[in-house]
């Protein structure tokens, strides 16, 4: 089993990842929302891998995250989507988003997915609802929410994100964006935060 693939970039486009890994090409299928978080970066890449074996094809998915991929995972176990259409859905919307919609029972947001039907927004919304309280992912930060932040980055993250709002960015890449920046930088004020988010949104 393969649990991720660290390489530099080889080839890149919206939907594919090709890594080079100590010489060896690996080319992952990837969301738009993977796309974003690679592209640019300098140095190697770290991708973690789901594999779908089937009996006409071996397809490597690659994510910039874990908590895409097991939203990507628990999307393929609902009846009617595959991986296409969970690529869809996860490229329409960041996982938060995801996580929030399942959360609330928002079907109309799902809907908004090319080739998400009503039927098939409430299918996820009941099958999946559960699963993700039980998993633990935060429909706020879409992130395992076993990863606190302490109460005086809450502080800087909040203020953040209501900074970021005001400059005309959505809420949830906003939140995504500040959360990834506090965890990799806990000491970072409002003002650098905000600086380092600009430069990923």
């Amino acid at each position: 089993m393969i649990e991720y693939i660290r390489g530099s970039i080889a080839d890149l486009s919206p939907t594919l990842a090709v890594l080079d890994a100590n010489g060896v090409g690996y080319g992952l299928n990837i969301t738009l929302n993977t796309f974003s978080a690679i592209q640019g970066l300098p140095g190697d890449v770290k991708l973690y891998v789901y594999e779908n074996i089937r009996e006409d094809a071996y397809v490597l998915w690659g994510f910039a995250t874990k908590v895409e991929r097991e939203l990507f995972i628990l999307l393929t176990t609902v009846s009617g989507i595959g991986g296409q259409s969970a690529r869809v859905i996860l490229s329409s919307m960041t996982p938060s988003e995801l996580c929030d919609a399942i959360s609330r029972g928002d079907e109309r947001l799902l809907k908004t997915a090319k080739g998400i039907g009503g039927k098939t927004a409430q299918r996820i919304i009941v099958e999946l609802k559960d699963k993700l309280v039980t998993l633990g992912i935060d429909a706020a930060a879409g992130s395992p929410s076993s990863q606190p932040i302490s109460a005086a980055n809450k502080q800087v993250q909040d203020e953040a994100v209501a900074a970021l709002t005001m400059l005309g960015f959505s809420p949830a890449p906003a939140q995504k964006a500040v959360v990834g920046i506090l965890r990799a930088e806990p000491e970072a004020s409002v003002e650098q935060v905000i600086k380092l988010a600009l430069k990923m949104l």
